[in-house]
């Protein structure tokens, strides 16, 4: 999806890993802002077409040791349960 590679967990996709090593990653909407301080930014479908707080991509330096890597996985996975 997006020209990544795209990882499903509980018939939802969770991640995916993009081209160049960023990171889209499906988030909890509540939590949009608070992920933003965390390293996250905005996920743009195209130019100019955000797909809004449900959304955020990572990019490659923030993801770069497995222990933040995991930590992303984690919010992607579980975006849908209420935690951050």
């Amino acid at each position: 999806m997006f020209g990544g590679l795209s990882f499903m967990v509980d018939d939802r996709m969770a991640v995916a890993a993009g081209r160049v090593g960023d990171l889209l990653v499906r988030v909890n909407p509540a939590d949009y802002d608070a992920l933003l301080d965390r390293g996250g930014v905005p996920a743009y479908m195209g130019k100019d077409r955000p797909m809004g707080p449900g959304w955020l991509s990572v990019p490659s330096e923030r993801v770069d040791e497995d222990d933040e890597l995991a930590q992303w996985i984690d919010v992607g996975i579980h975006s849908g349960d209420g935690r951050p």
